[in-house]
């Protein structure tokens, strides 16, 4: 995305693998929900992992252990101009889909196409920015644009290419269980939907001798086991059926790896570091909804969650706070500084609409630690009361119409820490006067209920990268507030939040970048739109000591593109 790639075109390997790692084994992995389709790359259905990584391919491959480098995969050369105005791949003659037929331009054209037009929304603003596609070549294609943004021709490179044919006469639209057929390492083997979903090493796969794949997907079986929640799969990981899981409470990592399999050392722990944003997950407020579009009563809510009570209670207190949505690396903006230099430029022209504490410098309110949280609970009662609540004779708060403060949160079966920190949050609010109830959906609810924005607060996670472009979009964009299926859950409408974005993917040099980012992150966090819990700056990982991974741990750590897909059985 910015200078040079970090590999010569004459690489061997990607740094973070094994090139010459033992192939053959397996890999099973627990899911918790369910799913009934294997398309992927729409709105319905809830689709089963793996196809998108394990089955199909992309024009370009991503190289981990950067910011944001991408290297030939199906493409063996792609050229643009210094405004990256259009973006040209020619395809690799020997690129093939598992089926042994060629890729083609046309199937490259058509899944650009058919997934901007009939795909997830996450895929159409990208087709928006297309003026035109035409094929320059038996192998080449070309797409021009018709904005300026310099990440546009990265996106392209890693837009899931689908066979055309394979999609004849069907309606994309429709979730199914017909696998897709890819290009990628692995074939769709046997499944059970809501069950499993098995996935077994093509042998002829095209890309086995690719220097961007060699000392990837060395594993011949990888699988997927569904569970109702996170507890059943540590059982099952327990008892041996899984081959790794991922801990993602710091405390049980120190309580709960007591069991025989850890004793003898057929399972070990493992603690893998990562250089990557924070990222924001914790409880988003749907902004759409009335109650919420106060900035004032956000603050309000986030003053009376008293995190270093609920950090203590269920994490021992060991992980730190999210501060801001970039927090952990250099894109995050200084939490409770006022905005300087090229931030407070970009910032300026939006200053008389953005929220207090936006340029002058926020920082999450900290508790004192103790269960009451009075300092802050009075706080937040001022608060409300400016924004016109009041808590009337009955003890409740209503607003002037007397309308009462009541919500609901709303979580998936199996997400039992936020359920136990919503639960002591629940009982902060009564001496608001505010009423808050807990409910608990099956993924195939959640899904529907968060895709149609029916819900006052719900659990809100968005991993980011060191590299964020037009993602952003999906997920902060004004064009999510009203349609249906894309990742602005919070309803965020800021004319601030698509300026700083259009400032990030069309600037032209790493500073000018940052400093958009760090001003996005201040619009974003004094927006006040999540109430963030923790992040974790290691993956803490349990799996079988006969899987092992590189030394070399990739810049974004236990991400995407790291296992399984450089992992090895030893023989």
């Amino acid at each position: 995305m910015y200078g040079e790639p970090a590999l010569p075109p004459d690489f061997v390997s990607l740094p973070q693998v094994n090139p010459d790692a033992p192939q053959g084994g397996s890999f099973r992995w627990g899911e918790a929900g369910s799913f009934d389709s294997l398309n992927p790359f729409i709105t319905k259905g809830r689709p089963a992992s793996g196809i998108n990584t394990l089955v199909i391919e992309t024009l370009m491959g991503r190289n981990y252990d950067e910011p944001f480098s991408l290297y030939g995969l199906l493409a063996e050369s792609v050229d643009t101009d210094e405004a990256r105005s259009f973006v040209e791949f020619t395809l690799r003659e020997e690129a093939r889909f598992s089926d042994g037929s060629a890729v083609t331009v046309e199937d490259v054209m058509w899944s650009v196409e058919t997934l901007g037009t009939q795909g997830n929304a996450r895929y159409a603003a990208a087709w928006g920015k297309i003026a035109s596609m035409e094929q320059t070549g038996p192998r080449s294609v070309r797409f021009t644009f018709n904005v300026e943004d310099r990440e546009l021709p990265l996106i392209i490179g890693l837009r899931p290419i689908l066979k055309k044919a394979q999609w004849d006469g069907k309606d994309f639209t429709q979730s199914s269980l017909d696998a897709p057929i890819g290009s990628g390492p692995y074939l769709v083997d046997r499944m059970e939907p809501g069950s499993f979903i098995s996935f077994r090493k093509d042998p002829n796969w095209w890309g086995k001798d690719l220097n961007f794949n060699r000392g990837l997907w060395n594993l011949d079986e990888i699988r997927y086991d569904y569970f109702t929640n996170a507890q059943a799969i540590f059982e099952a990981f327990k008892a041996g059926e899984l081959s790794a899981y991922n801990e993602s409470n710091a405390s049980r990592w120190g309580t709960n790896y007591d069991f025989p399999a850890v004793k003898s050392k057929a399972i070990v722990k493992s603690e893998i570091p990562h250089r990557r944003p924070s990222g924001i997950e914790g409880l988003a407020f749907n902004t759409r909804k009335p109650l919420f579009a106060d900035w004032r009563v956000r603050e309000a809510l986030i003053l009376s969650f008293n995190f270093e009570f609920i950090n203590q209670t269920l994490n021992a207190g060991i992980l730190p706070r999210i501060s801001s949505y970039f927090g952990n690396s250099a894109l995050g903006m200084a939490p409770g500084q006022p905005a300087e230099g090229r931030e407070l430029e970009l910032l300026t022209p939006f200053a008389a609409d953005l929220p207090l504490g936006t340029i002058e410098g926020y920082a999450l309110p900290v508790s004192d630690g103790s269960a009451g949280n009075r300092r802050n609970i009075r706080a937040a009662a001022a608060l409300l009361e400016e924004a016109g609540w009041s808590v009337g004779t009955d003890g409740v708060l209503r607003n002037a119409t007397g309308e009462a403060f009541s919500f609901e949160i709303l979580l998936s079966n199996g997400q039992d820490d936020l359920a136990a920190a919503t639960a002591i949050w629940t009982e902060a609010l009564r001496p608001l006067g505010i009423t808050a109830r807990v409910t608990m959906v099956d993924d195939a609810q959640y899904k529907e209920r968060t895709n149609a924005y029916n819900f006052d607060m719900t659990h809100y996670i968005r991993g980011l990268t060191l590299s964020p472009g037009n993602e952003q979009i999906l997920y902060w964009g004004r064009a999510g507030v009203d349609q249906p299926g894309s990742r602005n859950w919070p309803g965020i409408n800021s004319e601030a939040v698509e300026a700083l974005i259009a400032a990030m993917v069309s600037a032209k040099d790493r500073a000018e970048f940052e400093a958009a980012t760090r001003a996005l992150d201040r619009v974003l966090t004094a927006g006040r739109y999540v109430i963030p819990i923790w992040y974790s700056d290691v993956a803490r990982l349990a799996h079988k000591s006969d899987l092992r991974y590189s030394k070399q741990i990739p810049l974004y750590g236990h991400w995407l593109g790291f296992m399984p897909d450089t992992w090895w059985q030893e023989n």
